[in-house]
């Protein structure tokens, strides 16, 4: 599943093209793209055609268009969802296309968004923005503001920010994990604590700090908490500047081109080759439903040391 830097890179390529679009036509080829789109709103292909679309605008793995203050176009990519730039005489035979948006653009002139998804776990939809909690920028959209900034498709606001968002709490973050036993991998999973995080930025951030998956959160002293959150930023930073992670053609960008962090990997689908810190083989080991992957020798299982205290007789970071 695309996770937080493959997302962030489709959001990046479609930026520049959609901003200030018209959208002059819809195509909805399979309606299974619309799942979660709520047909009481109104039509999805009535409520999308003539609108002006004001930014690309992204929160952990989901992404948005606005197109009014109080709407959106919202896009999850689930397992295999692609976006990808059309000309409009691109040939219209891809079997896995599900919509297709007709654009124009006072500078680029006419094209397409085709939405691409051969497992038909994506979709699209138009959403109602409410208010963000906070009050802060809803999400990341490289500085381009409008009157809907500060607010976010209702489908997503239960959706925590990400850890490279200007306004994710690392206090409430640190907090949450002195509070939570489960173990620190299901932590990072959990996308109403921390979101973008997926399988495999989740196993590499875990090796960066040597850390077991199943290593209690709530175990974590304050200082190596701080710097499970310092790997992931790091990691995700990493992640992006290399166009994300690509192991096969449904991971790729606007423009079809593949990603190639999966060269940078040090755990994350390397099962049986040596860790490059210690040399011990990598292990892979099933996690609910997926596998994880990790240095048996770099990333014990460690018992507890002391007993977890409440979060807030704890200093901040």
């Amino acid at each position: 599943m695309p996770e937080l830097p493959e997302v962030e890179v489709v959001r990046a390529g479609l930026a520049p093209a959609v901003t200030g679009a018209l959208v002059t036509a819809v195509d909805v080829l399979d309606p299974r793209a619309l799942t979660r789109h709520v047909a009481a709103s109104g039509d999805f292909e009535s409520l999308v055609t003539g609108a002006r679309i004001a930014a690309a605008v992204r929160r952990g793995k989901f992404l948005w268009l606005p197109i009014g203050p109080d709407r959106a176009i919202v896009g999850h990519l689930g397992m295999s969802g692609q976006l990808l730039l059309r000309t409009p005489d691109h040939p219209g035979d891809d079997r896995h296309a599900r919509v297709r948006l007709h654009l124009e653009h006072p500078e680029h002139g006419e094209f397409r968004i085709d939405f691409v998804d051969q497992r038909t776990f994506g979709s699209l939809a138009v959403d109602r923005l409410v208010p963000t909690a906070d009050g802060e920028v809803a999400g990341f959209s490289a500085g381009v503001t409008g009157p809907w900034d500060r607010s976010i498709p209702a489908q997503v606001a239960h959706i925590a920010r990400d850890p490279l968002d200007p306004a994710f709490d690392d206090v409430a973050f640190l907090d949450a994990l002195a509070r939570r036993a489960s173990g620190v991998k299901r932590v990072l999973l959990d996308q109403n604590l921390v979101s973008g995080v997926g399988n495999i930025y989740a196993d590499e951030s875990l090796w960066a700090v040597r850390l077991h998956g199943e290593q209690p959160a709530a175990s974590l002293s304050r200082r190596r908490a701080r710097d499970l959150l310092a790997a992931v930023r790091d990691v995700l930073g990493k992640a992006l500047a290399e166009g994300g992670t690509s192991f096969d053609a449904q991971y790729v960008n606007v423009n079809g081109a593949s990603g190639y962090f999966a060269h940078s990997l040090n755990a994350y689908g390397r099962a049986g080759l040596p860790c490059p810190r210690c040399g011990t083989p990598i292990v892979r080991e099933a996690f609910m439903n997926r596998s994880s992957h990790r240095c048996p020798r770099c990333q014990r299982l460690r018992m507890p040391l002391r007993t977890p205290v409440a979060a807030s007789s704890r200093p901040a970071p």
